[in-house]
């Protein structure tokens, strides 16, 4: 029984976008709202509750639009983009639900409603990179229409998309005097729902891209660019820090070495000697075949492992994952990033077990911020109180860019 909605992985789901409301997010009351709609429901009906909210939301701001209240449309847009969003995450797999595609479109198109409704009309960007193009859109500060600002960039991890980013942390970095670049990578949002481009563990190349963009944008100082990732983020945004050295900062909430690493701990549970496990993709057949039947057994594993992490990675089976997240490693990483770092770890997310290690390892400027269950702020990237963790990152931004400042 989760704490809003009866099934624990609608739960995890549903109550995320709370993390929200401060940045004009849905309302607990909406949120409840939809958990009862869906009641003992499964996952169609979990869909179709939140699609159900996020069109009656689009009708109001369409209303709003006609009657000439533009501040009330762009709120309701951006709204129901997050309960768009929202719908979906039980579908994530392969072959791709076709409701799945028709609920981020519907997000996309209010997202970008929404954003065009500003007092600064966002538009959205297209980066180059290799033979495509990455999404993207630069969130101004606040009041600051001209002077060069710094800028952080926002890298996702496993499963959000740019709306996440914006809500999450892009608002509040707004709100600080930070220009913010979104974008969706290779593996996330619509380069894998629309484009079908897979994650990949050089996220250096993918900023690098990201970056040559952002130093063209005139409002942009390039001198004081930070890169700032959540979730399996807080492995992409180091990975990409100790190779693109034009970085001033970077974040990783929570730092995270590895992917495998907690494949790893759990296989130690198990009994297996941690000497066993140096490459888990080779792991002996009777051990994979142990592992496969406890994902089977467990919904929140199955969904994370077979049908995220399958679509994400472009595998097809247990043994190619896991050969697969072998690569998503800061072994020999490390030590070549350049720029200082801070790295947190949330009380009871087991992602970010391995942080304090991490820090240990590094061997430039570095900072370290714990946050705890006390603080209501103990889980996966701090979504429980989201406010906190953006007021103690920018913090430390702001005395870590302060010495670069003109």
């Amino acid at each position: 029984m989760g704490l809003i909605f009866k099934n624990d992985l609608h739960d995890e789901f549903g109550s995320s976008p709370l993390a929200y409301t401060p940045y004009g997010g849905p309302d607990f009351g909406e949120v409840l709202a939809v958990a009862r709609a869906v009641g003992d429901g499964d996952d169609n009906a979990f869909y179709d509750c939140w699609m159900t909210a996020a069109d009656r939301l689009v009708s109001e701001a369409e209303s709003a639009m006609i009657q000439g209240r533009q501040a009330s449309a762009r709120d309701l847009f951006l709204r129901a983009s997050c309960f768009y969003s929202s719908s979906y995450r039980p579908l994530y797999g392969e072959p791709v639900d076709p409701r799945l595609v028709a609920a981020f479109r519907k997000q996309m198109d209010t997202f970008n409603k929404g954003l065009a409704l500003s007092d600064i009309p966002i538009e959205p960007l297209r980066i180059q990179f290799a033979d495509t193009t990455l999404p993207a859109y630069l969130i101004p500060a606040v009041g600051q229409r001209n002077d060069p600002r710094p800028l952080v960039i926002q890298t996702n991890g496993y499963d959000a998309t740019v709306t996440d980013m914006y809500f999450g942390s892009a608002v509040a970095a707004s709100r600080r005097g930070y220009h913010c670049l979104i974008f969706d990578g290779p593996g996330q949002g619509e380069m894998l729902i629309e484009h079908d481009v897979r994650l990949r563990p050089d996220w250096e190349t993918v900023v690098r891209a990201v970056v040559d963009a952002a130093v063209t944008i005139p409002i942009v100082d390039a001198t004081r660019i930070a890169l700032s990732g959540w979730s399996l983020g807080g492995y992409l945004a180091p990975r990409a820090a100790s190779g693109e050295h034009r970085l001033s900062a970077c974040i990783a909430d929570p730092g995270l070495w590895s992917i495998a690493s907690g494949l790893r701990g759990y296989a130690v549970k198990l009994g297996v000697s941690p000497e066993a496990l140096v490459n888990i993709g080779e792991i002996d057949e009777g051990l994979l075949n142990r592992i496969w039947q406890i994902i089977t057994n467990d919904r929140r594993l199955w969904w994370s492992i077979v049908q995220r992490g399958f679509w994400v990675n472009g595998v097809k089976n247990l043994r190619d994952y896991l050969r697969c997240i072998e690569e998503f490693t800061m072994d020999g990483r490390a030590d070549q990033i350049r720029c200082p770092i801070l790295l947190t770890q949330a009380e009871e997310d087991s992602l970010a077990a391995d942080a304090l290690a991490f820090f240990d390892a590094l061997r430039c400027q570095k900072g370290f911020i714990r946050f705890t269950s006390a603080e209501g702020a103990g889980d996966h990237c701090e979504m429980k109180n989201r406010s906190l963790l953006n007021r103690r990152v920018f913090d430390w931004l702001d005395m870590t860019l302060r010495s670069k400042s003109h």
